[in-house]
């Protein structure tokens, strides 16, 4: 099993931090108890651009019908361009996929992304479809670790996990909670194309050794959303970097150990990029410095936190542009709604 391939596509919207607080501060107005609280939470979120699916000016006055409208064209636009560009690097055909893989948590459809991507791009009519919705953060890596066990099953075939995330499209604009205004802080949208292939195939890729699910019982308000009238309204709980700190390490080891690894066998950390507390608390739980993590903050400051793709951009930019040594040991990880966490075994 392996990976052949990881690609992304952005909207065309692109604003820097500073343009989205303005907006922000037009919008609300006298609101806000204290402008400067909001100018403090999106600075300190390490976030200095994102990309949005509309331009900013359109987002007021949304329903919640019209933004998930705006999500299924979106999702459809750029999975497409993903996916084609993830197809293409791996040098390979629109009909050989024999699987298809959709996640995300920040819009609804149905059909789902996936059946209408068959349809635009020419896929193989016998591909089998699995959308997948509700994991959140984690959804990247999750994605991956299932992916890996169809073309284990089926070793001749290759897969598609694509995931698309909208986060701006979910804005609540009444909301002046602290989760909320971090959230306008933090997430930016993207789509990430990922192929997991088979032990048939030739290509050259990052080989998939071992994968790992861990649920933390009793956690399902750590982070996720309530549903209501106006749409997705975002749970996140400040012990979220907590969670992380208190059971990523022991995870890690237990894990690796299972395949005779420690932690300082690790060369390459793929990580989710979450936010500057959780990347904290991931290195703490770690015992890795910034420098470890560097294509997660890279990430992170380019185009924020991407929910499930963003651990896919971290994965893509450590393939092209940060790419280690053959034969070194790497994890991928991310951590998301449940709680939990998916581990990925990799040898590149």
């Amino acid at each position: 099993m392996r990976i052949l391939s990881a690609a992304s596509a952005f909207p065309a919207h692109h604003y820097s931090q500073n343009e989205l607080v303005e907006a922000f501060l037009r919008h609300w107005g006298d609101r806000l108890p204290d402008g400067r609280k909001l100018e403090l939470l999106h600075s300190n979120v390490g976030v200095e651009s994102r990309f949005l699916s509309l331009p900013i000016d359109d987002y007021p006055g949304l329903t919640f019908g019209q933004a998930n409208n705006v999500w299924i064209e979106t999702a459809q636009n750029l999975g497409q361009k993903a996916v084609c560009k993830a197809i293409r690097l791996a040098g390979l055909q629109h009909a050989d996929p024999g699987a298809f893989f959709f996640v995300s948590v920040t819009g609804i459809a149905s059909p789902s992304i996936e059946a209408r991507l068959i349809n635009r791009m020419g896929l193989s009519r016998n591909i089998r479809r699995v959308p997948i919705f509700g994991l959140g953060c984690v959804a990247g890596a999750a994605g991956i670790a299932r992916a890996a066990d169809y073309v284990k099953a089926y070793p001749d075939q290759c897969a598609i996990l694509l995931s698309v995330e909208l986060c701006s499209l979910t804005l609540q604009v009444d909301d002046l909670t602290v989760a909320n205004l971090i959230s306008t802080g933090l997430f930016g949208d993207g789509a990430a194309a990922v192929i997991v292939a088979g032990d048939s195939y030739s290509q050259p890729g990052v080989d998939i050794i071992a994968t790992k699910s861990i649920f933390y019982p009793d956690t399902e308000r750590v982070m996720g959303w309530d549903i209501s009238e106006s749409g997705f309204r975002i749970v996140l709980s400040p012990e979220v970097p907590d969670v992380v700190a208190k059971n990523l390490g022991g995870d890690m080891d237990v894990f690796l150990g299972e395949h005779g690894l420690t932690r300082d066998d690790v060369g390459c950390w793929v990580l989710h990029t979450g936010g500057p507390k959780v990347l904290r608390a991931t290195q703490q739980a770690l015992g890795v410095d910034e420098k470890a993590l560097a294509a997660s903050w890279d990430c992170l400051r380019r185009m924020g936190n991407l929910s499930s793709a963003s651990v896919l951009m971290v994965l893509e930019d450590t393939m092209m542009n940060r790419r280690p040594e053959r034969g070194t040991w790497s994890v991928l990880a991310a951590m998301g709604p449940g709680f939990c966490s998916e581990l990925v075994l990799l040898r590149w």
